[in-house]
């Protein structure tokens, strides 16, 4: 696969619908295409399962994942379609089952996810919005679907929850080629983390394409941790890795009387993301294949410092980071 310039742009439709205008250069440009003229060429978007039973306000249902990843594609990105399987944040030791699925046996909850993961990919196939890429759960190190899924006491039961995942995929893509398959966790500076986790979902027999992992400093280590980690994984493992999730402020906020590893400022934050690049570019054996930011492009709320805009909609200095890995001539083949 081509290296992936990502982001997780799941909010950028309700905040475009809502008023919202990001600016490039002082031009108003709709987000997709913004992004795409900085030389991204991967969305990664999130499912909920029943979004009416959040306790958050959220958009992300199938219909405006479809909508959104449609509209991507048209532009020439690449879709990954991040399932939650809840009807809520699912990420980090929140992993709650979906409210349908509450009541469920072992057996049931183990066909549950695999019916609506095949229904749910064959509704965006059929509607020309196919994921080139699945991760099947978000975050998912301490497990998914609590209690059911949860570790280290349900390996067993969560080996089973991620081949029903998988199986629901294979079964939902038709005659369309099969999109690769991620397990993604929430331990980009931590080795022996990461260690325990893959050789316990490989000794079940969980099949995969690739590891995607988070990495924020302030929860996940130092730079330094993340490299260790990158070459403990290309070594190990031997398949492609993408830091799919990664974020940094442009104003103080996780840093606040403390010393950071970037100043949190326009600047820094570009230099941060910089570093992060050059990091999975330097992977043993080729396999950094990407780096994908969460939530670059979003309202005014707290997560806005996280973004790529400041609070006006102009584009910061981060956003150009790719600038010169994706511009230059173009050569005609012959």
């Amino acid at each position: 696969m081509e290296y992936a310039i990502g982001a997780d742009l799941s909010f950028l439709a309700q905040a475009e619908s809502r008023g919202v205008r990001f600016k490039d250069a002082g031009v108003e440009t709709p987000g997709l295409q913004l992004f795409r003229n900085h030389g991204y060429n991967w969305i990664r978007l999130r499912l909920f399962h029943t979004v009416a039973n959040s306790p958050w306000p959220l958009p992300n249902d199938l219909a405006y994942t479809m909508a959104l990843a449609k509209q991507a594609k048209a532009l020439g990105y690449k879709f990954l379609l991040d399932y939650h399987y809840s009807d809520t944040w699912a990420d980090g030791d929140k992993q709650i089952m979906p409210k349908a699925w509450e009541r469920l046996s072992k057996p049931e909850l183990i066909k549950a996810i695999e019916e609506y993961t095949r229904e749910t990919i064959a509704v965006l196939r059929e509607g020309g919005a196919m994921p080139d890429m699945v991760q099947i759960g978000n975050e998912i190190a301490p497990g998914m679907m609590f209690p059911a899924g949860k570790l280290p006491d349900e390996w067993d039961t969560l080996a089973e929850l991620l081949k029903a995942g998988i199986r629901g995929v294979e079964a939902g893509t038709g005659t369309a080629p099969r999109p690769l398959i991620m397990l993604h966790i929430d331990k980009g500076g931590d080795v022996a983390k990461t260690r325990w986790w893959f050789d316990n979902a490989i000794r079940r027999g969980v099949k995969f394409d690739l590891i995607g992992q988070s990495y924020y400093p302030w929860w996940h280590g130092t730079l330094l941790n993340l490299r260790d980690n990158l070459a403990f994984m290309a070594e190990t493992y031997r398949k492609p890795i993408i830091v799919v999730e990664v974020a940094y402020n442009f104003r103080p906020a996780e840093y606040l009387g403390k010393p950071a590893p970037f100043a949190e400022s326009p600047e820094g934050q570009r230099e941060f993301l910089q570093s992060i690049h050059e990091l999975v570019l330097a992977t043993p054996y080729g396999l950094g294949r990407g780096v994908m930011w969460w939530e670059p492009a979003v309202e005014p709320s707290p997560i806005r410092s996280r973004g790529m805009f400041d609070d006006a909609g102009n584009a910061l200095p981060v956003l150009s980071v790719f600038d010169k890995w994706t511009r230059g001539k173009q050569i005609t083949p012959p």
